[in-house]
């Protein structure tokens, strides 16, 4: 089963604010979400998969090096 959560909830996970989450899903971005009656939730795996597209891989640091 699907996991949802509130908006503020999907705010605080993502360290964003609530009018953020609220504007991504007014605009339809990011996040997909499901309308239960007038309730509005986010799907927990849609929170996961944006926090992986935005993720940085950290640098190799042994092909790194500095040209003095």
């Amino acid at each position: 089963m699907r996991k949802l959560v509130t908006l503020p909830e999907a705010a605080e996970q993502l360290g964003v604010t609530l009018a953020a989450i609220r504007d991504w899903r007014f605009r339809r971005k990011h996040l997909d979400f499901v309308k239960v009656g007038r309730a509005v939730r986010v799907l927990q795996s849609s929170i996961e998969n944006y926090i992986d597209k935005q993720t940085v891989p950290a640098a190799d640091t042994t092909k790194c090096r500095l040209q003095v």
